[in-house]
């Protein structure tokens, strides 16, 4: 039987996808997989590139976006693994990052799903990594600034427990869409996806659900990077609306019926909420989309093979980058990363210790076949 069956939804991020798929068969290991790519009708050509350069890979072209839970519940249909893993295309997992997931659920029956420890590309700890379920009392924390008020507390605290220690592997309660082990038995148990939710709402609603079922889920502390924003740009009008629309459909499902004098006001307050995220939005639109430096222009220091150096260079000047040495007395912007020169575990474990020093410093990456460089939010050729 195969051990794990990777899905992967996609929507026009084919150089981050192919990425992404680059560490999921780097962090094989002695596993056997599957890997599924469910394309939502993208207009850059993902099937055919990737296509020719992934033979392996079972792709589902759509002819239409049919959202995420929908596209996921196509694959999951057709996964025989012991083991399935819904991961973003815009994520990054190290080489042994499925090979702990899976000794840990295989060495804890009780526990149906794990999430893992998800890191942006400046390598700081996204606290959605672990959740709680978003009950009227949770919620209600999370949307008046309790919970950022007293953020380490059990009963203010518990929409992203951070009281639990990261470092340590722990029973939570939601895991994060963008990496989400099931395990086979406890999916069919509680079903597929729910197609209400189109984007997003899907993961806490399946993370319920199991736990509703009777198992545990679990967060294991392997890294993963998650770009956040090249798969779903949640900058956008279209997020912020889909956004509180799947909060809405989450409570109205699982808790209209014992809270319904809350209903109210939880509806008034995710209103609120969506408006305020607007405006958010409206004032990030006004702002360039790449990180900048506060101290002058976009600066970058490339690590790599000698040979591969220069081209680096070039492909950063040619996008109007400025080049620092190693030995610059500033911290550069991004540090650009060759990989055929370091393992994704590498370039995490780099990324996430110049988080601990408190250098605002993005993670690129190089890809000497393409000649390109791959940023958070940009692609230079």
């Amino acid at each position: 039987m195969t051990d794990l069956s990777v899905i992967i939804v996609s929507y026009n991020v084919r150089y981050y996808l192919e990425q992404c798929l680059r560490s999921v068969f780097a962090s094989q290991g002695g596993l056997t997989l599957e890997v599924f790519v469910v394309d939502n009708n993208s207009t850059d050509n993902s099937v055919a590139y990737l296509s020719e350069r992934f033979p392996q890979v079972r792709f589902i072209a759509n002819k239409e976006n049919v959202g995420f839970s929908r596209a996921n519940n196509q694959a999951i249909r057709q996964a025989q693994g012991r083991y399935v893993l819904l991961l973003n295309p815009d994520t990054v997992v190290a080489e042994k990052t499925l090979t702990d997931c899976i000794s840990y659920l295989d060495q804890h029956p009780e526990v149906g799903a794990t999430g893992v420890s998800m890191y942006g590309a400046d390598g700081r700890f996204a606290w959605e990594s672990r959740r709680g379920v978003p009950t009227p009392w949770t919620a209600f924390c999370k949307m008046t600034g309790l919970s950022a008020l007293f953020p380490h507390s059990r009963r203010f605290g518990r929409y992203h427990m951070r009281f639990l220690p990261r470092e340590e592997a722990n029973y939570i309660e939601v895991m994060s869409g963008a990496f989400m082990m099931l395990r086979s038995e406890a999916l069919k148990q509680v079903g597929l996806l729910d197609e209400t939710f189109f984007m997003y709402g899907e993961d806490i609603d399946l993370s319920y659900r199991i736990l509703q079922a009777g198992w545990r889920n679990a967060y294991v502390p392997t890294p993963i990077l998650h770009y956040k924003g090249e798969s779903t740009q949640k900058s956008s009008y279209r997020y912020v609306q889909r956004f509180y629309e799947a909060m809405l459909i989450f409570f109205d499902k699982h808790f209209r019926r014992r809270y319904w004098l809350v209903a109210v006001i939880i509806r008034m307050a995710v209103y609120v909420r969506a408006s305020l995220g607007m405006v958010v939005r409206f004032l990030r639109h006004l702002v360039p989309s790449r990180p900048r430096s506060v101290s002058g222009p976009e600066s970058a220091l490339c690590m790599g093979a000698a040979q591969n150096i220069d081209h680096m260079h070039e492909v950063l000047q040619r996008n109007g980058l400025t080049i620092v040495s190693a030995d610059s007395p500033k911290p550069p912007l991004y540090l650009i990363f060759d990989t055929s020169a370091y393992t994704y575990e590498e370039i995490l474990t780099h990324m996430i210790r110049e988080a601990g020093n408190k250098r605002r410093t993005f993670m690129g990456t190089y890809y000497p076949e393409q000649g390109m460089i791959l940023l958070p939010h940009d692609i230079l050729q």
